[in-house]
Parts: C-alpha cells; structure tokens; sequence
C-alpha cells in the first residue's frame, strides 16, 4: 500500500507526536546534512516521521533512518523535544499533502499539533544512498553552511544538533561514526573543525587528542613522498 495512503486511512499512527533526524556525514572537507525537498512545494525539511502504535520510539528513528540512508547499526542519540506553539502551523502539513494530491478534513490528526523528539545520527557518508519518501522529489546532501531556508523550526533543531555535538567532542568518540575505521590526525581534525565551526591550531590539536588516549597508531598513509607521509590511526574501541 501507498505510504501516504497508509498514513492517512489507517491512522496506525501515535497523534501529536513525531521524530525529526538530523544524519551528520562528513565528506572528507565540510560536514553535511542530508535534507529533504517536498515535492511541488519549494519547502525543505529534516527526514522525520511518525511512530506506529505499536512501535518503540527509538525503533521508528531507525526505521527512518535505514529508508532515508539504506543504513542499519547507525550511531544515533536523542538530544532534544521540541514542543513550542510556535511550531503549529497546520497550513504548511495541508500545502505538502495537497501537492500530492490529498485534502484533509480541518480536524485530521495530521492537521493537529505535534511534539517532535530530534535526534542526530552519525553515519560514513561514501557508504548512504540518499532516498526521498513519497512525498519529497530528493533527499541531499547539504553542507551545514549551506543549508536551504528550512520549513517550521528545523534550523533551530540543527543548531542545537551541532552544539550539542559539539559538547559531546571530548566525551564520545564522535569521530568515530563519521570516519573510516583508520584515518590521518589532519583528517580528525577537519571533523572537529566542521562541527565546533572554527580553525584549530594543528599543534596544539595533535597534543591535545594523542592525550586522550583513545587512538592507536598504525603504518604511514604513503602517497609518493615518504618523508612527509602521515601515521594511520584508528579509535581504541575500533582497532584491530
């Protein structure tokens, strides 16, 4: 059956609750944001959804997560509820459905006001095949300084997504949902640099994290100039 037909017959669906995804991926030089664009709408918008009745909230998130990426085992946490009036505007859900040729009755409970539970996911960006649902024409990739005007409160939920990565840097291993397992300092630091959204000093970075004790060393990534050939290093949990 149509996924939008599904959701609107069979109302198999929680009312007033709703997930927004933020899916971190990081290209080698700027970390991205996969966001979708409704189709005949112009709006853009965060992968989200809604959680069956029988469904465990984190278990639709990765549900979304795997239709959105083609990924299982994802890192994913949950950072935030977002619940403000402000956010209900019924007419923007009504533009989406109508552009796809569905009209509600006023008092849908897809018209009604949603909370939304965001979490942010940390994937290997070469790995995700990008998948729109059936009411948006793509899902892309966006640098997170280069984001579209995004609809309802989603820029708020990207900011707080990055300041709470951010805040999360020196206390999770970060890096290591959104780089290969092996991987050079300048590399790791590129991350850090896209997520905290300024330069470090190189230096004072490689101290700093070699410190921290969570990398192992391996060989020299060669590249036809031995003397300046960087040491390999993955994370202490991902070494083998």
């Amino acid at each position: 059956m149509n996924y939008l037909k599904h959701i609107i017959i069979l109302r198999n669906f929680l009312s007033h609750i709703a997930f927004d995804s933020v899916i971190f991926g990081f290209s080698g030089e700027k970390l991205k944001i996969l966001i979708m664009k409704y189709h005949n709408t112009g709006l853009y918008a965060l992968p989200g959804g809604f959680v069956d009745l029988n469904e465990n909230l984190n278990d639709a998130v990765r549900r979304g997560l795997k239709e959105r990426t083609g990924l299982d085992n994802i890192y994913l946490e949950q950072f935030y509820t977002f619940g403000d009036v402000a956010r209900y505007k019924p007419e923007i859900m009504q533009t989406i459905l109508e552009a796809n040729g569905k009209s509600l009755e006023e008092n849908h409970w897809m018209l009604e006001r949603f909370i939304s539970v965001a979490y942010y996911a940390l994937i290997n960006y070469d790995k995700v095949v990008p998948t729109p649902d059936t009411l948006s024409d793509s899902c892309t990739w966006y640098a997170v300084d280069e984001l579209p005007n995004l609809m309802l409160d989603h820029r708020e939920i990207v900011q707080r997504a990055l300041k709470t990565l951010g805040e999360n840097l020196d206390k999770k291993l970060v890096g290591a949902n959104l780089l290969p397992t092996r991987f050079t300092i300048p590399t790791l630091q590129k991350v850090y640099e896209a997520i905290l959204g300024e330069k470090l000093n190189r230096t004072a970075f490689q101290r700093k994290i070699l410190s921290l004790g969570i990398l192992k060393r391996h060989e020299k990534e060669y590249s036809g100039k031995a003397h300046k050939a960087p040491y390999l290093y993955s994370f202490e949990s991902e070494a083998k």
